[in-house]
């Protein structure tokens, strides 16, 4: 991969400079007729259109250097410098990871908030021709949910980076990428200098166009370049993954690398689930002095709610877990990935099979000097940039944990049905509701509905649905590859015609069994109905959920339309397509607004239409909005249409899943009761 990424170096240099030769042949010509036009016939007239001639060539050149002058640094605002003073420990912890991998010591050590360790150095064009030394930035997120071998073995994989030689290819490839970034898309001082010629003169705003198109040509040829030297250095990433990870294996053995790695979608999880709930709290002025006690306290709930097992106050999250509801056997290689996928670095680890070399179950956070000034800190960052009018209050972690568990179990569905109903709805077999005709099921229960078998079935149904979507794609080539892998076969593109019409008639058989499944449980629960005297109670139940099921598509399309109605908002336009645009937009607005207006009356969405959404949706249905005058938008009004389609939305989601739950609750209610 280092050599193809070198081959894509060259293929950019020999392009750049072959540009390069073609736009200062240009600027010279464009300079000489430029003089010549002036001295042949000087006047003002001559002199304007000489002066625009020599621009033109003066332009692209600006635009072709202008990527030498750019400097990418990274944003450290978010971020806290540890010194050695201040953490003796972890620094010599650094110290024996770096002189076990053999590699530098980082120029300066960072503290951020999240669920992350990487290497980043301030960069430019100039760079790639002299040494940069690297930074380490470690996220609290992270120290608060891996043990110290585990952060061992995650900081050997950073420092795996920082050894590697093709850490310089990449270093080059990542600049090459940059050159040819800025010249695509990075143009907002270029535009600002070629609109100021332009208006400078009108006699220069037609040679401004001329300089313009020939940009445009330049950047067609780069984004070809583009697409090659970024392909290569995706695949030169991945494999610097696998080799940073074997670093870590050689440091601590396989093991402990592995169970970081699988922990942290679980760990970052809650860290977002934290951020997210006092997100919610905002408006009520409700933050937290520190999140990490709350993050762990999720991690752990989670975890038990996942009936994983907990070794050393740490969740032990297995690839079976990590692939409980993936059942898909289609595998297409993602050449455009950075990273590889948990479970192959999982698998190469796993390959390895180093043996651990370190026992240190402690927490990562024992490593620190003080650990909770500095959770402190990064949670007070966290929350800097938002003003609680000085009126906000404090949650601890058992208020927080309180809350967050009573609101998990009203927004779940119960354990009895196993996730069966978490990616399925409920299916009403009988159109006219009849339950009172149903088999005798003495001796059963829900788990005999319920089972893993049952649920599995279900997911490898969700899983080939999604698989033959990819694989229409495939045989349509709009999805552009020249392998895959399905159930362990290789196959070239081609063979996609022949394999999808395998899959349509195995998952014709999956719906089929499922169907059938979704029978036995309509009768099982018509059953108990009828033995406890229920039948009206559940077809009550069934209706409500039968109504929001059929109205949800019908009015979610009224959504989608203003979601496509509105697409033209988000991309440059001229004033004429903007308002020619707004016309068919106010069209589709029109029925929209007639939906809104039936929501805030019918009593079926009452409990979803919160007092903020309520207000949101009478200020929208006020007035007729204008959203764009020339020569720009009204972003006040466009904000107040957005928050009424976001807002219609999670209504309907909410009272939905809302009548949903309620029938899959008086389901469980039958069953807990069944023999009162």
């Amino acid at each position: 991969m280092a050599a193809k990424a070198m081959l894509s170096i060259a293929l950019f240099l020999f392009v750049y400079l072959l540009l390069f030769v073609t736009v200062m042949g240009i600027t010279i010509l464009c300079g000489w007729l430029g003089l010549m036009l002036i001295i042949f016939k000087p006047a003002f007239i001559t002199i304007m259109v000489g002066v625009g001639i020599m621009s033109i060539g003066v332009l692209v050149m600006i635009f072709l250097l202008k990527f030498m002058f750019k400097k990418h640094t990274t944003d450290r605002s978010h971020l806290t410098e540890l010194t050695r003073e201040q953490e003796p420990q972890l620094f010599e912890y650094l110290a024996d990871i770096v002189g076990k991998v053999k590699t530098n010591f980082p120029k300066k050590v960072y503290l951020s908030a999240e669920v992350n360790a990487s290497v980043f150095y301030d960069s430019n064009f100039w760079s790639m021709f002299f040494p940069v030394k690297k930074n380490l930035q470690i996220g609290m997120g992270l120290v608060n949910s891996v043990s110290a071998v585990e952060f061992k073995a995650i900081l050997a994989h950073e420092f795996g980076h920082f050894s590697q030689k093709s850490m310089k290819v990449g270093s080059y490839v990542y600049n090459v990428n940059r050159v040819i970034y800025n010249l695509l898309y990075d143009n907002e001082s270029f535009q600002s200098l070629a609109q100021q010629w332009a208006n400078a003169s009108g006699y220069f705003s037609f040679f401004v166009r001329i300089a313009v198109a020939m940009v445009q040509g330049i950047q067609w040829i780069l984004r070809k370049v583009y697409a090659v030297v970024n392909l290569n250095y995706m695949g030169l990433s991945r494999e610097m993954e696998f080799h940073a990870d074997a670093v870590a294996a050689s440091v601590t053995g396989s093991a402990p690398m592995i169970t970081a790695l699988l922990r942290l979608d679980l760990s970052d999880n809650s860290y977002n689930t934290v951020l997210n709930y006092y997100g919610d709290k905002i408006e009520a002025a409700v933050k937290t002095n520190n999140i990490y006690p709350q993050q762990y306290l999720v991690m752990n709930f989670l975890a038990k709610e996942s009936k994983l097992a907990v070794e050393n106050h740490l969740p032990q999250v297995s690839v079976q877990y990590l692939n409980k509801y993936n059942k898909s056997k289609l595998v297409i290689k993602d050449q455009w990935a950075s990273h590889p996928s948990t479970i192959d670095r999982v698998r190469e680890l796993q390959n390895i099979n180093n043996e651990t070399t370190d026992s240190d179950n402690r927490l990562a956070s024992a490593l620190f000097t003080d650990i909770d000034t500095l959770q402190l800190k990064m949670t007070e960052n966290l929350f800097a940039g938002i003003d609680y009018g000085g009126k906000e209050s404090f949650a601890n972690a058992e208020q927080f944990i309180t809350e967050f568990t009573n609101n998990y179990r009203t927004n779940s569905f119960d354990e009895k049905y196993n996730g069966y109903y978490d990616n399925k709805n409920p299916v009403v077999i009988s159109a006219g509701l009849a339950i009172s005709n149903s088999p005798d099921y003495t001796g059963k229960d829900m788990s005999s509905f319920f089972n893993n078998e049952n649920v599995d079935l279900v997911y490898t149904t969700i899983a080939l649905e999604n698989d033959l979507v990819l694989l229409n794609q495939v045989a349509k080539k709009e999805y552009q590859i020249k392998t895959f892998d399905y159930d362990g076969e290789k196959y070239a593109s081609a063979d996609s015609t022949e394999l999808i019409p395998k899959l349509e008639k195995e998952l014709a058989g999956l719906k089929e069994n499922i169907g059938q499944r979704d029978l036995d449980i309509y009768e099982y629960f018509g059953w108990l109905a009828v033995k406890r005297g229920k039948e009206k109670e559940l077809t009550d139940c069934y209706q409500s959920y039968l109504s929001i099921d059929q109205e949800y598509p019908v009015k979610m399309g009224f959504a989608t339309r203003m979601i496509e109605a509105t697409q033209f908002l988000h991309v440059t336009n001229s004033y004429e397509v903007i308002e020619s645009s707004l016309a068919a937009l106010k069209e589709v607005e029109k029925e929209f607004k007639q939906e809104i207006s039936k929501l805030l009356k019918e009593q079926l969405y009452e409990p979803a239409i919160t007092r903020a959404i309520n207000d949101n949706f009478n200020a929208y249905l006020l007035k007729n909005w204008r959203y764009f005058t020339r020569p720009e938008y009204d972003n006040d009004s466009l904000k107040i249409m957005f928050t009424a389609m976001s807002d219609f939305q999670l209504v309907m989601s909410e009272t939905f899943l809302n009548r949903k739950r309620v029938l899959l609750n008086y389901q469980v209610d039958l069953e807990d009761h069944k023999f009162h």
